[in-house]
């Protein structure tokens, strides 16, 4: 994961972050020095590194201008510290704070876990030799399942979501989000929409999810990748169908096959030779975790249709001038793209 300095209206009040940081025993003096870098990586939550004192914290908070329910940091400070009492691999929590006072919106304090991100930038600088993929993949995999085996009672998440009916609040949501968002006609998003309507599962298992599981939001221990310390970004975990949690990471599963623009408006290290492709990705993670996967075309579909709302809720904002970050200029187009791949899966019947 890069950094760059803070962006021109996201800078953190330093004397507030400090007191702040001095109440929670997080710093012993205030008149220490505060480093403060952005993380590029990342489409949603602002997440910034503060370095002060020989230690080093991440910060998240909500993007300037956005809405609440999607942004909720005290849920997300809540999930991380319930899951870490079961399952290891979560960054510590440190402190939440709702006072807006402070930094203007909520945020929470969390530990950097050392190790490495493998976004696409990474994987093409290390210039991953062929046969680690194999291994990458499986314990990527291996995480996934352990995390979707969790006893989300015991750890103090009962309340975390409404298994029952999932699905469709899901596929119903996603659908009035995307039409919210809408800044031009895309017939291919009204088909999808109408499809899953129609072809949803009625019955499914249910569990934690982590809802945007994927290789840049994991931490891996090292380059013998047999190990994942953390995994990243709970913002939209809940309690649900561990298949759409699947369809969502299919969606991102980009392959060397995949049309140019797709590689482009979906960049991720599963493109580089010797990465599995989606349907062994799926034989694996039924391998894995004995479960029926007989009907995932809908789930793959519903995973593009998800990024593709995402993609267009942020565009949406920039359209309007609520950021005005470049990266956000054609996230337009990959939403229509998302919608689509989406489309043609379902007419062929295939994930690959």
């Amino acid at each position: 994961m890069s950094n760059q300095e803070v962006r021109k209206g996201e800078e953190l009040p330093e004397k507030n972050l400090k007191e702040f940081l001095h109440q929670h025993h997080l710093i012993n003096s205030l008149q220490s020095e505060l480093f403060v870098k952005q993380f590029t990586h990342g489409y949603s939550n602002l997440t910034y590194l503060i370095s002060l004192e020989d230690k080093e914290y991440v910060l998240r908070k909500p993007p300037v201008g956005a809405i609440k329910r999607g942004h909720d940091m005290s849920r997300e400070f809540k999930v991380q510290t319930s899951v870490k009492k079961e399952f290891s691999k979560v960054p510590k929590m440190f402190a939440y704070s709702n006072d807006e006072a402070i930094l203007g919106s909520e945020f929470y304090i969390m530990e950097k876990v050392d190790g490495i991100i493998l976004n696409f930038k990474e994987a093409k600088h290390r210039a991953i030799p062929v046969n680690d993929y194999k291994t990458i993949a499986n314990t990527w995999l291996d995480t996934f399942t352990e995390l979707h085996t969790l006893d989300y009672n015991s750890v103090g998440l009962s309340d975390l979501g409404k298994p029952e009916g999932y699905v469709n609040r899901q596929v119903t949501n996603w659908g009035k989000q995307y039409l919210k968002a809408a800044t031009q006609d895309v017939p291919a998003a009204l088909e999808v929409m109408q499809w899953m309507q129609e072809h949803q599962p009625k019955t499914y298992q249910h569990c934690l999810i982590h809802n945007d599981y994927k290789y840049d939001n994991v931490v891996f221990k090292d380059t013998s990748w047999k190990d994942i310390t953390a995994v990243l970004d709970w913002e939209m975990a809940t309690l649900g169908d561990p298949l759409m949690d699947l369809g969502t990471s299919l969606g991102y599963w980009t392959l060397a096959s995949d049309h140019d623009f797709v590689k482009q408006g979906i960049p991720s290290p599963t493109i580089f030779e010797g990465n599995p492709i989606r349907s062994e990705i799926v034989a694996s993670y039924s391998n894995k975790s004995g479960r029926d996967i007989h009907n995932i075309v809908f789930y793959y579909a519903f995973g593009l249709f998800k990024i593709a709302v995402i993609a267009q809720q942020i565009y949406y904002r920039y359209s309007k001038g609520l950021t005005s970050d470049p990266r956000f200029a054609h996230l337009d187009k990959a939403a229509e793209l998302c919608c689509n791949l989406a489309l043609k899966s379902i007419k062929t019947n295939s994930i690959d």
